[in-house]
């Protein structure tokens, strides 16, 4: 049966291409790499939204808050086999004022929804989750402002990501082992490092889901 891949994130699942603030197209987005590479016996889903954040509000972005639109968007897609959660740059924020500890913490509280949300009546498993650290923050230009102290906190995401993994069971993949954010503004991945990190949830989906 063909697996489904959920992929819950920000502008970064979106696509967002830091040398033209346009969109990067379908093939080139990580999703589109990592569908390539798994092929047709999986379906990828793409729920990126820029700027969304783990569990908090942002007063002045709008409705951006993960945990508000995740049941919904996990109800509307059963069954699922895995969610990839790519969250939490938009948490470093100077506006929320956030440890990396809280942010990591806002993590777990996707993953505990995301945990419990199998479908008796359906006879509907809930599906694992991998969960993905963002790389550092290169060097902050466009966002230096809203991103102020970002850079030294972002440093911190990967331990706490990967101890929230180990606590809640789920998988686990740091990505700044992979790819590096870019120095064009600081946050987002350029089209190279889409398909390094593509390529490297491929194969972290294939040990996880078989094939």
């Amino acid at each position: 049966m063909m697996k489904s891949i959920l992929c819950y994130g920000d502008s970064n699942t979106w696509g967002f291409n830091p040398e033209t603030q346009s969109r990067f197209d379908e093939q080139t987005r990580w999703t589109g790499v990592m569908s390539a590479s798994l092929g047709s016996e999986y379906r990828i889903i793409e729920e990126g939204l820029n700027g969304r954040t783990t569990v908090f509000d942002d007063p002045i972005s709008g409705p951006k808050n993960g945990l508000t639109y995740l049941l919904p968007c996990l109800e509307s897609h059963q069954p699922l086999d895995l969610v990839i959660l790519a969250l939490g740059v938009n948490d470093l924020k100077k506006r929320f004022s956030l440890p990396a500890t809280d942010i990591a913490d806002g993590v777990r509280r996707l993953v505990q929804v995301i945990q419990q949300q199998g479908n008796a009546f359906c006879k509907i498993p809930a599906p694992q989750v991998l969960i993905v650290a963002p790389p550092p923050t290169a060097k902050l230009t466009l966002y230096s402002e809203m991103f102020e102290g970002a850079e030294e906190k972002s440093k911190l995401l990967a331990k706490h990501y990967l101890r929230v993994s180990k606590e809640t069971n789920c998988a686990y993949l740091d990505a700044g082992s992979v790819i590096k954010a870019s120095p064009l503004d600081g946050i987002h991945f350029e089209l190279e490092e889409h398909k390094k990190l593509g390529q490297a949830l491929a194969d972290q989906v294939k040990n996880l889901l078989g094939g």
